[in-house]
């Protein structure tokens, strides 16, 4: 994932001082010390124009180092100088990749953050971020060593094949050119695991095979079907051979090694603990909340969202169970009216193509309402997960970054091919009539492809690029209530009963991760909680289960942004009074990219306001 790249010969300051046009400034490498670098910046005018000038200098090249540094990462995004590049991931790499990030964060510390502008600031704080995650991702979490489904070669290639970025034949022959680094990227993966879990273990069996499928698949029958010259073809097969090897190898090695790990009382566990936990929230959701905060936020939530719940079940009973006397336990009455209703869904077979109708509509909505401004001429494909990142979850979107902004957003949901009846029928009931669209909300219009599409136009290449994943999954929980607020549905009870059962999943996410990872609950307490109080389906519970044994903290992000989202917007209602505009309050929130919500705040409170009143 990470490639190196060696800092040491690299003179940051030397650049900031020809930027800024100093004379007698002395140029230092990162090969010097921290006092070194401090003592060229500080030569820099105290004005915040020129220090933001020097700032947005270093970012850009920071930016150019950290691709060299994660070329597959680049691709995702849609930088592609480094596309042929597939790092192995060894020891003596990850070695070297700790040594360049605490040196870079010792550069960044030397930029007295109180005196650049509220833009520069946010970004210094955003990458300062971002240097700690990836220094105690390294010296503290360790996960190179237990989680074997780190270790998947698939998607970049993915991308590169499906992505018009330069002619195919081009990109065929920059595959072969990566597929190079295949046999000894497993190889490392073998040796760096050291304890792997039984959870991630499963998960990196299925994906690679997905892996696999890709190669003797797509990438195999493009290759085969070009233009390519019969060298490169012959080149292709030679290296086709020994990437199933390798990739079959990996599987191998994790197929046998699973049962001793099952059977072993010492394998390690899948949950994390406190301590770790709590750095993790710290570093990852970037919030005003803690860990435990958080959690205690979301058990208060839950009770107040059961007691929303309940007035409507008393509403709707009437209209489905006229002759039938409610149960006194206002949950059992909400379970029963919910698993009544829920027989409301699309066909098995029509599941995606569904999906795909109701995308239109959506958009429809937001623009008639005048919600969000939308671009049209950004593409988003409805598609079939591809099997090599199926088993997470059932829909997400794979977004281009903002370096190929005009490319695909790809809306994935998996089929349900590999369920039997039973399994498909429970699936089918939970993601029903109406939580489909509350669904199609979050993951599209106007969610996750409609705040990427706005990232993408930021301003700050630094916001656009080091996504926040609290912001990112907050706002799209937040347009399922804004939706519906505005009129989405023409307040149909029902769907406002299901947008509170899904609601209730974003909180009881929170709940569910912090006491599986932190207080230890086990599955079966675990499953009475996701269908007793939140009253999801067995199947939607046993996969959530699953996703909380592979994850450790993603789950709270969803609450948590919403929460600080709304909490914003409400502030800002407050503030303005009826000078408020709901269009200028998302426009504004989404142009500062995919930014920790406590920086968009700080960002935008006083200028809305002053521009508000």
């Amino acid at each position: 994932m990470i490639n190196l790249v060696n800092v040491k010969n690299l003179t940051k300051v030397a650049m900031m001082c020809a930027t800024v046009g100093l004379v007698g400034c002395n140029a230092v490498g990162l090969g010097g010390t921290a006092s070194e670098v401090k003592s060229a910046v500080a030569q820099l005018p105290d004005s915040t124009e020129q220090l933001d000038k020097a700032f947005a200098q270093y970012s850009e090249a920071f930016i150019e180092r950290f691709w060299q540094l994660n070329p597959t990462y680049a691709v995702y995004v849609g930088y592609y100088k480094y596309d042929d590049s597939l790092p192995v991931p060894n020891k003596l790499k990850m070695a070297k990749e700790l040594n360049v990030y605490r040196a870079e964060l010792k550069a960044l510390e030397q930029f007295n953050v109180d005196k650049l502008s509220p833009r520069y600031a946010s970004d210094y704080y955003i990458l300062k971020n971002q240097l700690e995650s990836y220094i105690w991702w390294y010296e503290s979490l360790k996960a190179d060593t237990w989680d074997p489904s780190n270790y998947n070669v698939a998607g970049g290639f993915g991308v590169i094949l499906n992505t018009d970025y330069k002619p195919l034949n081009d990109r065929l022959k920059t595959i072969i050119k990566r597929m190079e680094n295949i046999p000894a990227y497993y190889e490392a993966a073998i040796n760096n695991l050291t304890s792997p879990t039984v959870t991630h273990t499963e998960l990196a069996i299925q994906q690679n095979k997905g892996a696999l499928g890709l190669f003797e698949g797509a990438i195999k029958d493009q290759v085969h079907g070009s233009e390519l010259s019969a060298q490169d073809k012959a080149d292709f097969d030679l290296a086709l051979q020994k990437t199933t090897t390798a990739i079959n190898g990996y599987i191998q090695h994790l197929e046998q090694l699973l049962p001793k790990l099952k059977a072993d009382p010492k394998t390690r566990d899948f949950r994390i603990g406190k301590k770790l936990y709590d750095k993790k929230f710290e570093l990852d959701i970037f919030s005003g909340y803690t860990a435990k905060q958080l959690f205690d936020k979301a058990v208060s939530e839950k009770s107040r969202v059961h007691k929303e719940m309940a007035k409507i079940a008393d509403t709707l009973w009437p209209k489905y169970f006229p002759n039938k006397t409610a149960p006194s336990d206002s949950l059992i009455k909400i379970k029963t009216l919910i698993d009544h209703i829920s027989v409301k869904h699309v066909k098995r077979d029509e599941f995606v193509s569904s999906i795909r109708e109701q995308i239109p509509e959506l958009e429809a909505f937001v623009m008639e309402h005048n919600l969000i401004t939308m671009d049209k001429d950004k593409p988003l494909v409805v598609r079939e997960t591809p099997k090599y990142q199926r088993g997470f979850a059932g829909a997400s979107i794979n977004a281009p970054g903002p370096y190929d902004a005009e490319a695909n957003t790809y809306y994935n949901v998996t089929p349900l091919d590999n369920m039997d009846d039973e399994g498909a029928e429970s699936y089918l009931r939970e993601y029903n009539h109406w939580l489909l669209q509350v669904l199609n909300i979050h993951e599209a219009v106007p969610g996750h492809y409609t705040q990427l599409v706005h990232s993408n136009k930021s301003k700050s290449l630094v916001k656009a690029i080091f996504g926040n994943g609290a912001m990112v999954e907050g706002w799209a929980v937040y347009t399922e209530r804004m939706m519906l607020e505005e009129g989405y549905g023409d307040f149909e009870p029902e769907l406002w009963l299901m947008y509170y059962k899904w609601n209730l999943r974003v909180i009881m996410n929170s709940i569910l991760d912090y006491s599986i990872q932190v207080l230890g609950i086990d599955e079966k307490q675990a499953m009475d909680m996701m269908v007793n109080q939140a009253f999801q389906e067995p199947a939607e519970a046993q996969g959530k289960w699953r996703r909380a044994t592979l994850s450790q903290v993603q789950l709270t992000s969803y609450f948590t942004g919403y929460s600080e989202i709304y909490q914003l917007r409400e502030e800002l209602k407050e503030a303005t009074g009826d000078k408020f505009s709901l269009v200028d309050f998302h426009n504004q929130f989404l142009s500062y990219g995919s930014a920790p919500v406590p920086i968009i705040r700080k960002l935008m409170f006083d200028d809305y306001v002053a521009s508000h009143k």
